[in-house]
């Protein structure tokens, strides 16, 4: 079929498509990662990632990816938080660690070096956007950072390819899904039953920060919010995990697990009260 404009409309669109040439173009929204790891996009994207990071010069290990989230809570003053969300009432404008001197800048490294380069997020710091002006307040959520710290970790701990490095958690929680269910392969990454898979040290545990709580069987999910941590330690009633963006921080929570040392029991009931962990991601470490 061939459509015929008449000279004002021709002229709008030629008008049209020399000023759409001419706008800065948006910024990449956050997409899901190829089907399987790409290892030339990795190397491609990662060349502001430490040598160490990159090739990597050992293998990824657990004990280091755990050793770096010590680090880095005890670097934010080894905080400590098992109460409910929205309870701390203490709180002020100097338990805003991610605006302060010094930790800042530590928040725009994990965006830097978790982040692949063509990404604006890996320019973003605890108080700044892309183009280096301060974040207003009310947007801290937008700029939330702690996908950037899982990535950071992973990344640092020597993951390659293997990790799919995002801003948004959603994005390793699906590809572990599709793992799960055979739909990929190559990724460090499977998601696991809540209440059938016991998380060890070294793996993840998330909650979907929707209004309506996800659960596993909604996965793989389209964009949603959520929060995962990494577990540090493990004990009889209890595991220790470490989470970024926590109280404007790096912090430690404690999260009680059945006898089996799961989060729920069978049937879901997670035992947590206070969060909606509803998948665990089990990590395919080398060692």
């Amino acid at each position: 079929m061939q459509l015929c404009l008449c000279a004002p409309v021709r002229t709008f669109c030629v008008m049209a498509l020399i000023l759409g040439a001419c706008a800065p173009s948006p910024p990449p929204a956050v997409e899901e990662p190829s089907a399987k790891p790409q290892i030339e996009q990795f190397n491609a994207l990662s060349g502001h990632s430490p040598p160490f990071a990159r090739m990597p010069y050992e293998p990824f290990s657990r004990v280091e990816a755990v050793a770096i989230a010590e680090q880095e809570w005890r670097l934010f003053g080894a905080r400590v938080d098992d109460d409910p969300p929205h309870t701390n009432s203490e709180s002020g404008p100097i338990d805003n660690p991610e605006r302060l001197p010094g930790f800042w800048e530590r928040i725009g490294e994990y965006w830097w070096l978790g982040q692949d380069s063509d990404r604006r997020e890996s320019a973003w710091t605890g108080e700044h956007d892309e183009s280096g002006q301060v974040i207003d307040e009310r947007r801290d959520d937008y700029y939330a950072w702690s996908a950037a710290f899982i990535s950071y970790i992973m990344r640092t701990a020597g993951a390659g390819a293997r990790f799919p490095y995002s801003p948004s958690h959603y994005v390793y929680i699906n590809i572990g899904m599709d793992m799960k269910l055979g739909r990929t392969s190559g990724w460090a990454v499977v998601a696991e039953r809540a209440d059938e898979y016991a998380p060890v040290v070294g793996d993840l545990i998330c909650f979907s920060r929707t209004r309506r709580p996800l659960t596993y069987e909604k996965l793989p999910a389209h964009k949603f919010a959520g929060h995962c941590d990494i577990v540090v330690s493990r004990e009889k009633d209890q595991i220790s995990v470490i989470g970024g963006n926590v109280d404007h921080a790096v912090t430690m929570k404690h999260v009680p697990v059945t006898s089996n040392g799961q989060l729920a029991d069978p049937g879901d009931r997670v035992l947590d009260a206070r969060y909606p962990w509803f998948v665990v991601l089990r990590i395919l470490y080398d060692r």
